[in-house]
């Protein structure tokens, strides 16, 4: 018999419980590992933050800054935008991590009214501090499948990607305006 998991043990649990909403276990178990699985790699990057003496939303703040086309460099809007926080909330954020010395504010070169953040020494060790804890995690819990099982779930991962990517682009082009016409002033 194979080994359960705790997917198998929820699936078994709950399956009678669905008389009425139709209840495909394969399903359920996939979405269900998903789900435990996300959870697990946010404790595993949740531990790696704490471990380096950062906050969770200072990491993902040094790694939003970190894996952009410009890596360590961004306006604070653009960062805002990036991370979908208020420009107040990054106001905030940016204030401690320059504190921390881990971001700098520079003038903008072109427009001296601008300004921009930019990643410091400091900031940039203690992100990949992090990173290498998360990543050895990440690479532990796939590598537990071989590289032709790492490139099947790849590909079946990124179908469903797809799918949920295209159906978020249909629900945003087909979704109504909220504009009802012109003012009526």
């Amino acid at each position: 018999m194979a080994r359960e998991d705790s997917a198998d043990r929820h699936v078994a649990r709950w399956r009678n419980h669905w008389i009425d909403v139709p209840f495909d276990d394969k399903i359920e178990a996939a979405v269900v590992r998903i789900g435990l699985l996300k959870r697990y790699l946010g404790n595993v990057t949740k531990a790696a933050v704490a471990e380096n003496g950062l906050q969770d939303f200072e990491y993902d703040t040094l790694h939003t800054l970190m894996i952009r086309d410009t890596p360590g460099q961004a306006s604070p809007t653009a960062l805002a935008d990036d991370m979908g926080v208020s420009a107040a909330g990054m106001t905030g954020r940016l204030d401690g991590l320059e504190k921390a010395g881990y971001v700098q504010r520079v003038p903008g070169v072109e427009d001296r009214r601008r300004v921009h953040v930019e990643i410091t020494k400091e900031g940039a060790a203690i992100w990949r501090k992090a990173m290498r804890l998360r990543a050895a995690a990440e690479e532990a819990m796939v590598g537990v499948l071989s590289p032709r099982e790492q490139a099947t779930l790849n590909r079946l991962l990124k179908k469903m990607m797809l799918y949920v990517e295209d159906d978020d682009q249909r629900a945003r082009t087909t979704r109504p305006s909220s504009h009802t016409g012109p003012s009526d002033s």
